[in-house]
């Protein structure tokens, strides 16, 4: 059996080195960052668009392998989908800065298009290119890569996305929000409903047969199969796939779909059944937490989920906990779980009742929180420099401001607050409502926790843990080699941006850091996709 690498290098072996703590994986990395378009192209291998990664990979169908092929420092930013002309060329839907690219087979980009807002579904009719907006009142375009205006067949897309020329010679695709499906002329014309009361449909794909499936980006992996060109009949196939998000039919036509919420390529079969063929696991992690029983609950941009070593201690699953898109900052107390989106919120979600509750919406890019003495969520409020305090009655109270870039917020014995700040490279302490020094020099330090008299860091720029004394000052390296940040090699680029068109756009990655009840440290490694437990040796060892 081959060995699949993981994301962040070659060999997917690549393990922290600490004097100080034994370290174990809670779960597989994830070859993906996700998973979003695919397609098959000439080689006969699927290729996958990765949104949070930027980047685009080849799989193997036969073993699973898989290769980078649009690197995460290409010109494209976010790709959603993708598609082939008849010459091999890449046609790419750029989501966030609204880029529509052509990549040659000889691996030259081309822009195509920076006219379309959003771009999503993307689809090829002979040597025509289509695209449609993922926006309320989005358009379905035609876009012409030797040069020409585009031309708007329809509008109104109530969120578009995957579409795909039907056996009638019609393109189809899919209303998110309305929950139907559409279809219109190549040539334009009048658009028609063709399917209503779909669930959450993301994605129309036409088998061989030409019957279509619509693929549900619910939690249950919902794909809803119509032959709308034979007896007309329907059927709801159940396939687990958490957070569906496309799929392709191979020549023999076996479906390959992919997922938003865990990555993986999944084969799935018309009763439901599947079989992975590269593994799914955690997009992220970003922020982590444990509760009082020792559960890890993992934010995971579009779900909170819980990674789980095996009874022997080997790197075990993930199971989805809930479909919480944009979940980023995460901390337990009692039974709940308080979260953080970047994009604005903070929420509170009780596992037991499965139900959420806004504490605060508009904020700037909020991202890691503790709970205070009293009750009160303290929150980095990144993207506005200042770190906040919201009550058990929701009200917001700056406690600090004019910090530079801080991402995660931690508490000592004492309920002193400490402050990390990935770009001046330092830990702060929040004293009176000024910020003063506590560590500097770290590089980008962003998850932030506190063990007894120490403080812990994890610094993204030097792949580094740094261990802080809080009572002489004193920092060391307590672990190094994380499989944190961009995977080495990989210029490091600017962040696309945070919103687009008024929609949510790209959230900037955070390796979060907790402390276990027994003094362990749990760190998210969002570089290969795991969760790492740091402990203390077992004595005698």
């Amino acid at each position: 059996m081959t060995v699949r690498p993981s994301r962040f290098d070659d060999t997917g072996r690549r393990q922290p080195t600490s004097e100080r703590w034994d370290t174990r994986r809670l779960n597989p990395p994830n070859p993906l960052w996700g998973s979003n378009g695919v397609a098959f192209g000439p080689d006969g291998r699927l290729y996958v668009a990765q949104f949070l990664a930027g980047q685009i990979s080849a799989v193997d169908p036969a073993g699973g392998d898989v290769e980078v092929v649009v690197p995460m420092d290409s010109p494209v930013q976010s790709p959603d989908d993708l598609a082939f002309g008849t010459d091999g060329s890449m046609y790419i839907a750029d989501l966030v800065p609204g880029r529509v690219w052509r990549r040659s087979p000889q691996g030259e980009y081309t822009l195509v298009s920076d006219e379309v807002k959003v771009p999503n579904g993307i689809t090829c009719v002979g040597d025509r290119l289509f695209v449609n907006e993922m926006k309320m009142n989005g358009r379905l375009l035609e876009l012409f890569p030797e040069g020409g205006d585009p031309v708007v067949l329809t509008e109104g897309l109530a969120f578009g996305n995957a579409m795909q020329l039907g056996p009638d010679g019609c393109l189809y695709y899919p209303h998110m929000i309305s929950n139907q499906v559409w279809r219109i002329p190549p040539d334009g014309g009048v658009p028609e409903v063709v399917a209503e009361d779909v669930h959450d449909p993301v994605a129309v794909r036409f088998d061989k047969g030409g019957v279509l499936n619509v693929l549900s980006r619910g939690p249950e992996g919902f794909v809803t199969r119509i032959d709308l060109h034979g007896t007309g009949s329907r059927s709801l196939v159940t396939s687990g796939v958490v957070g569906l998000d496309n799929a392709a039919f191979d020549a023999e036509n076996r479906m390959f779909v992919s997922s938003f919420a865990s990555g993986g390529i999944t084969e799935m079969h018309p009763d439901g059944r599947t079989r992975q063929l590269v593994p799914r696991g955690l997009d992220g992690p970003y922020g982590v937490t444990i509760d009082l029983g020792g559960t890890v609950y993992a934010a995971d941009h579009y779900r909170v989920a819980r990674p789980e070593a095996s009874d022997g201690g080997e790197p075990g699953g993930v199971t989805t906990e809930a479909l919480l898109i944009f979940t980023h900052g995460i901390t337990a107390d009692g039974g709940l779980l308080h979260l953080t989106s970047q994009f604005g919120n903070v929420q509170t979600y009780d596992p037991v009742r499965r139900t959420t509750r806004v504490r605060a919406t508009g904020l700037g890019q909020p991202l890691g929180l503790a709970v205070r003495v009293d009750g009160a969520l303290v929150v980095a409020e990144t993207g506005a420099g200042r770190i906040i305090a919201i009550d058990e009655d929701d009200t917001v109270t700056v406690l600090t401001e004019g910090l530079e870039h801080p991402v995660d917020v931690a508490f000592d014995a004492e309920q002193r607050c400490y402050v990390s700040d990935d770009r001046l490279g330092a830990v702060l302490r929040i004293d009176d409502g000024q910020a003063v020094p506590v560590a500097e020099g770290l590089g980008a330090p962003q998850g932030l926790a506190v063990r007894g008299d120490e403080l812990f860091t994890v610094d993204t720029e030097h792949r580094r843990l740094w261990a802080v004394s809080l009572t002489t000052g004193e920092c060391g390296i307590d672990a190094e080699d994380l499989a944190v940040g961009v995977p080495p090699g990989i210029v490091r680029r600017a962040e696309p941006a945070l919103f687009a068109h008024g929609g949510p756009g790209m959230a900037g990655q955070f390796a979060g850091l907790a402390v276990d009840p027994d003094g362990s440290l749990v760190l998210s490694a969002n570089g290969e996709g795991t969760v790492l437990r740091l402990s203390p040796p077992r004595s005698g060892t």
